[in-house]
């Protein structure tokens, strides 16, 4: 029926580029959770006939239909790397592949190789010897490749190396387990000059996987590293300071993943809604590691395997993503959700939206229940276009979000409305973030589907418009996850992702029965996705200037304000009457988060008005002088 639609209807051209007017479901469809145990599978029969959206784009990507899948999970949260582009242009791209549903014992890794002028044929085998899945992708050596994958039947890891990439045999290794252990969901990355240290993470499997308790911890989470493909390892299966059961009852799948390492440099965040969300980073391949805790979780000692009652609170979803910039600092993007627990179990809130931005410059979120409250109320510590970057789009400017807000609406992937977020940062240190979210007007009458959209910062302090990447024609009732965005980006954007016809997850069981899901291969040039965006970023907005802290305040208070452009700066200060009694002139500032502090020690107390100008913009804001 999606086809007939498709090839039957004829869409005017509209835009592909969308202001940062927010509109918000209800507070009502915000507080909506589910358990999270639903099986929503309804019958494979089920007639489905597309709402049409109101709008269309012209905004037209390269892409290429890469491979195929049935198996339409590729990670319980946060996205391994799936894909590389080398220095030399060519690729290589991987996926957990299956055809033969429902058990598809055919499952493994789906590869696929760029050669420089063309991508090979759909793979119709998996590379490994086995039932694999959850493949990580690096470079290996000075010119080869290597995927590890789990095989789950017998808890243990397979790595796959070969010292020329596209082209040669595979040589296939099993990583075993510690004593008594099974292992799986690993992540993989390569580091050093040569890209010839391998770098490994994996979990120990939960009580809930029929696992045991390792080390204190339900799920510990394992870094080893080898500098000789493998031949031997050191350190292997080893707990890292700070992810023990001191600070944590365990880990669960899929909730870490590594940056593309900077020679020495090599980073990885792990966390969810009910761990803190922590950067551990080494800027000596893995000797030594500094923990730095983004955000804490108000119950850092929760078990999901043995909930107790919570209050409700925003969180970090476990999906998120990190790159380095040319300095070595470390910048990350993250979804955000809300959760609650409760003695038979933990809460998942479909609807709560948003995508967070941080950074090693800035300060770290707190454990308060609000800190991550993404709809800018009480307690929030989060900017909109600041340390907030992401959210559903109101397409048509109607000043509401029309999606459905049903039970189910939102498929299974326990994450937020928008998640599953990509970063990739310049040579010139301009950053691009892609995320898929729910997207208004696509839906199946049953369930939402998701686009792929996207931001550019030139330097994360401030954020240009939403991009929908996936609203030319083809895509028009794809539901769009799990991109994969390349570390590297020239004067180009790449990336693979999946799309499958209906929304939600089959493998999951909620109402997507198993269809044929495609991997593709999007390359676009960054000044056409991001026309408009780089020369119209205005000087300041509202929620450029952030309220004075303290407030109410006796001596000192401070002004943040995100500046766009090199600009002069300053603050006039007037009393009830209107009467100016204080001026600050910060001179000419550049671009980023300046601070401007006030000396109020010698106003007579009450209510004040600064007024911030930066150029020729002014914000307006109040004081309290105690």
């Amino acid at each position: 029926m999606k086809n007939l639609l498709l090839f039957g209807i004829i869409f005017s051209i509209g835009f592909a580029g969308f202001s940062q007017n927010r509109a918000l479901l209800s507070k009502e469809q915000r507080n909506h959770f589910i358990k999270r145990t639903p099986k929503l599978q309804q019958s494979e029969n089920l007639l489905k006939t597309p709402t049409l959206p109101s709008y269309k784009s012209g905004f037209t990507p390269e892409e290429t239909m890469i491979g195929n899948t049935r198996y339409d999970l590729q990670t319980n949260t946060g996205c391994q790397n799936r894909f590389h582009v080398f220095d030399d242009g060519t690729m290589g791209a991987t996926w957990t592949y299956g055809i033969n549903d429902p058990n598809f014992l055919d499952r493994g890794t789906g590869y696929n190789y760029f050669d420089g002028s063309a991508w090979g044929p759909a793979p119709t085998v998996r590379i490994e010897s086995i039932r694999t899945g959850w493949p990580s992708y690096a470079p290996y050596g000075e010119n080869g490749e290597i995927v590890v994958s789990h095989d789950f039947a017998l808890g243990q890891l397979r790595y796959m190396i070969r010292d020329t990439k596209g082209t040669g045999t595979w040589s296939e290794t099993v990583f075993e387990a510690p004593v008594d252990q099974k292992i799986s969901w690993p992540r993989a990355t390569t580091s050093g000059i040569n890209h010839n240290v391998i770098q490994m993470l994996a979990i120990t499997w939960p009580e809930a996987n029929t696992g045991t308790i390792y080390e204190g911890l339900d799920g510990a989470l394992l870094y080893s590293r080898s500098t000789d493909g493998g031949s031997t390892w050191d350190p292997q299966n080893v707990i890292l300071n700070g992810l023990n059961s001191n600070y944590y009852t365990g880990f669960s799948a899929d909730m870490y993943e590594w940056a593309v390492s900077n020679n020495d440099n090599i980073a990885f965040l792990v966390g969810d809604a009910w761990r803190d969300f922590v950067l551990m980073k080494s800027t000596d391949g893995g000797d030594t590691w500094n923990k730095t805790v983004i955000w804490e979780c108000p119950y850092p000692l929760f078990n999901p395997a043995a909930p107790f009652e919570t209050d409700t609170f925003y969180c970090v979803d476990g999906a998120h993503h990190l790159a380095f910039d040319s300095e070595g600092k470390v910048h990350v993007v993250f979804g955000i959700n809300r959760a609650r627990g409760a003695a038979d179990g933990t809460e998942w809130y479909p609807f709560v939206d948003g995508v967070g931005y941080w950074n090693e410059s800035r300060p770290t979120f707190s454990n308060s229940l609000e800190a991550l409250n993404p709809y800018g109320e009480d307690g929030s510590e989060l900017v909109e276009d600041y340390s907030l970057i992401g959210w559903m789009q109101d397409t048509d400017g109607n000043g509401a979000l029309d999606i459905l807000t049903t039970d189910g609406a939102q498929g299974l992937y326990y994450i937020g409305a928008s998640s599953m977020p990509q970063i990739t940062i310049t040579e010139n240190d301009e950053i691009y973030i892609v995320y898929s979210s729910t997207t208004e007007y696509y839906n199946d009458n049953f369930q939402n589907y998701r686009h792929l959209w996207a931001r550019y910062s030139p330097n994360g302090d401030f954020w240009g418009k939403f991009v929908d990447l996936n609203a030319d024609l083809i895509h028009t009732y794809d539901e769009c996850v799990f991109p994969s965005l390349a570390s590297k980006s020239d004067d180009y954007f790449y990336l693979i992702y999946q799309t499958d016809d209906l929304p939600g997850l089959a493998v999951r069981g909620d109402l997507d029965p198993y269809s044929n899901n495609t991997i593709w291969f999007m390359k676009e040039n960054l000044d056409d996705i991001f026309v408009g965006n780089k020369g119209n970023l205005t000087p300041v907005y509202d929620y450029d200037v952030l309220q004075n802290y303290p407030n109410p305040a006796s001596d000192l208070t401070i002004v943040k304000v995100n500046i766009r452009h090199n600009t002069n700066l300053t603050i006039d200060v007037v009393n009830m009457l209107g009467q100016k009694v204080m001026t600050v002139d910060a001179g000419r500032v550049k671009p980023g988060m300046n601070q401007v502090v006030l000396n109020v020690s010698n106003l007579t107390p009450g209510i004040y008005f600064y007024t911030v100008k930066a150029g020729e913009a002014k914000v307006t804001k109040k004081m309290i002088v105690e």
